[in-house]
């Protein structure tokens, strides 16, 4: 028992202590200027992240597409035809949605690359 209360006595008081109460040391000039600089994607991976977007942006309107047919058959099946068009439609702006977006950052990247490999010819 007197065991058991001392370890319930020490782990509170562990618990207490805080770390925070350190302050860190002050960055150096060299170090600040290294957090500011941010590396930079070369042309080709620049088109090579606009095609996966493409991709990743057709994979999400597939599955929203269908998920929303699913439950529209569902809701068909249960006689809620209604209830089945709104998710057959809703699934459908959010596939559109998921594949416009995928799209035109894709094609950004795409095209940001493509100049980028261009500029670096001349």
């Amino acid at each position: 028992m007197k065991t058991m209360l001392l370890t319930i006595l020490f782990a509170a008081g562990a618990a207490a202590q805080s770390a925070d109460t350190q302050t860190p040391p002050a960055k150096t000039e060299k170090a600040e200027k290294v957090d500011k600089k941010k590396a930079k994607r070369s042309p080709g991976g620049d088109v090579g992240s606009g095609a996966a977007n493409i991709g990743t942006g057709a994979a999400k309107g597939a599955g929203n597409l269908a998920k929303g047919t699913a439950k529209g058959a569902v809701d068909l099946a249960t006689l809620h035809p209604i209830d089945a068009a709104t998710s057959i439609g809703g699934g459908a702006a959010s596939a559109g949605k998921d594949v416009t977006v995928g799209t035109v950052k894709g094609a950004g990247k795409i095209t940001r690359g493509v100049g980028r490999a261009i500029k670096k010819v001349f």
